[in-house]
């Protein structure tokens, strides 16, 4: 969020602690002038989504900073241009335009970086962005795949969550991974489950069905997240606890 005071600073940290340790950093733009979505995360404060063509230049004058700040950066591998775009409040046309001047804004100071596109979250076509996208070098399209917001999870057992996984997930995945297209992205995921009664060894296996699957990406998974207050979806604890193997 780069209008928050303070930010900055975090992080220049973030870029020489990841050198230091050999680890590398994907810059995502979580939270779009305007919001891009509504929610707390891409900092709207009334829930309004507002983002659209007017926002467009104040978006990618954000996105030349950073790629100017870190674009020869070791540490860097990829900017994200943009968190969680949600249809049909984000128009298809607005996002493109948007990521044709963020793409050519990285590329100014790299030519070397990944620029990943995320998929629109809601009611979108998943493969909307792949001919836009081969067009292009060096680009990854984002996805993000939880088994939450949805009534029907509430009422799912644990082996019908990881069926899912299994083979509905497993064929969303497939429609962003062409094979001579951009490459893929799980960006997010959890081990968290919502039926009531879900242990934290239901999460182990559930996260495990994740992985066999989410590994086909071409650009790899992320998880939400490697820290947080709640079990499942601390990465980290998972992974002492001995449920999640890396």
């Amino acid at each position: 969020m780069p209008f928050v005071g303070g930010s900055l600073n975090a992080l220049d940290n973030a870029f020489t602690w990841a050198e230091k340790h050999g680890m590398k950093v994907i810059v995502d733009l979580h939270a779009a002038p305007g919001s891009q979505n509504g929610a707390e995360h891409s900092a709207s404060r009334d829930g309004y989504l507002e983002w659209g063509d007017s926002y467009i230049q104040d978006t990618v004058k954000v996105i030349e900073f950073l790629a100017a700040r870190y674009g020869n950066h070791p540490a860097l591998v990829a900017i994200e241009l943009m968190n969680e775009p949600l249809a049909p409040g984000i128009k298809l046309e607005d996002l493109i335009k948007y990521y044709r001047l963020g793409y050519e804004a990285v590329r100014r100071h790299t030519p070397d970086a990944y620029v990943i596109l995320s998929n629109r979250i809601g009611p979108a076509d998943p493969q909307e962005l792949l001919e836009f996208a081969g067009g292009l070098s060096r680009v990854v399209i984002d996805v993000h795949y939880y088994n939450l917001f949805d009534p029907k999870f509430k009422q799912w057992n644990l082996q019908q969550n990881i069926d899912y996984i299994y083979n509905d997930r497993a064929s969303d995945l497939s429609k962003v991974t062409p094979a001579n297209g951009p490459l893929s992205f799980v960006g997010e995921w959890t081990s968290a489950l919502d039926f009531d009664g879900a242990t934290k060894e239901d999460s182990g296996k559930f996260a495990k069905a994740q992985q066999d699957v989410y590994g086909r990406a071409t650009f790899g998974w992320a998880y939400w997240s490697y820290r947080c207050k709640y079990d499942t979806w601390n990465l980290k604890r998972m992974i002492q606890d001995g449920l999640i193997k890396i």
